[in-house]
């Protein structure tokens, strides 16, 4: 059943409908054909530079689209302080663009001079709670907004977890006073990765402060599902994608595509796919 707190908790969301991912492959397509989509997601750390071609094109194109800021670079469960150079570079691009919120990862990525290249889970304790919450609430004081922490794909599961990923990103969101992203993708890939149910998940997850929904592709490796954002939206997704936005209400939601990026119109018809779902909804409610 459709939420009706969601749609209370919906008037302070400053986009609406289905967005995608910027990517530098399509930049002169969106400043030639002006495509319809209501906003863009931009990488904020492909923008980190002092100048340059990037910069210039997000300039153009912030002129006519809202934009959103999503990043993988604060590493918020890391051991260690916040990295302040990579802070200050992101205040100044949040100052410079206005996006509706900044985002970054529930993991950590990064410890001491070691970093990684892949997002990775922390155990779901309560020492991890506090840690992480703390981390978020020095990183919004900074930047001077509520951020948005999103879920990510993992592969490995820690004994000292004491709890379902889901509370756990309950009890870091109400504890730092933030938002969350909620990757639909990425829940179906931990889903089987782990042997969970999805559906508990979504069950499970405060509603009140999701604020954003992520689609992508991932890839089936036998042992395995593997979080490549290389590929359309799977049918388990976006079945999970309806069951998610009956009980969240029309959240904004964002088409991810970062390898193998094909032409815009391709990732224009996920988007479309996603925008009929949500329109059904609207309809059910208008019936």
């Amino acid at each position: 059943m459709h939420n009706a707190t969601a749609d209370h908790e919906m008037t302070d969301i400053p986009i609406q409908g289905v967005g995608i991912g910027l990517r530098s492959q399509h930049y002169q397509h969106i400043l030639n054909n002006r495509p319809h989509t209501p906003w863009f997601e931009v990488l904020t750390d492909n923008y980190m530079g002092d100048g340059g071609q990037p910069l210039d094109y997000l300039e153009k194109i912030r002129k006519d689209y809202a934009v959103t800021f999503h990043g993988v670079g604060m590493s918020l469960g890391s051991d260690g302080p916040l990295n302040m150079d990579y802070m200050q570079k992101l205040k100044a691009l949040k100052q410079r663009f206005q996006p509706a919120w900044v985002s970054d990862h529930l993991c950590w990525s990064a410890s001491g001079r070691h970093a990684s290249n892949e997002l990775l889970p922390l155990p779901y304790t309560e020492e991890a709670i506090r840690h992480m919450a703390n981390k978020i609430q020095q990183a919004q004081d900074y930047l001077g907004d509520r951020m948005l922490i999103e879920n990510v794909s993992s592969y490995i599961a820690y004994k000292d977890s004491s709890i379902s990923e889901w509370e756990f990103i309950n009890a870091v969101a109400d504890e730092a006073d933030c938002y969350t992203l909620f990757d639909v993708n990425n829940i179906y890939v931990s889903a089987r990765n782990h042997d969970f149910d999805a559906q508990d998940y979504i069950d499970g997850i405060d509603s009140s402060r999701v604020r954003e929904i992520h689609l992508a592709g991932y890839e089936d490796q036998g042992t395995h599902l593997l979080d490549t954002h290389g590929q359309p939206v799977h049918q388990p997704v976006w079945s999970l994608y309806e069951q998610a936005i009956n009980k969240l209400g029309p959240i904004p939601t964002l088409i991810e595509w970062d390898t193998d990026i094909p032409a815009f119109s391709i990732l224009q018809g996920e988007a479309d796919k996603a925008v009929a779902i949500l329109n059904s909804l609207d309809n059910a409610n208008a019936a």
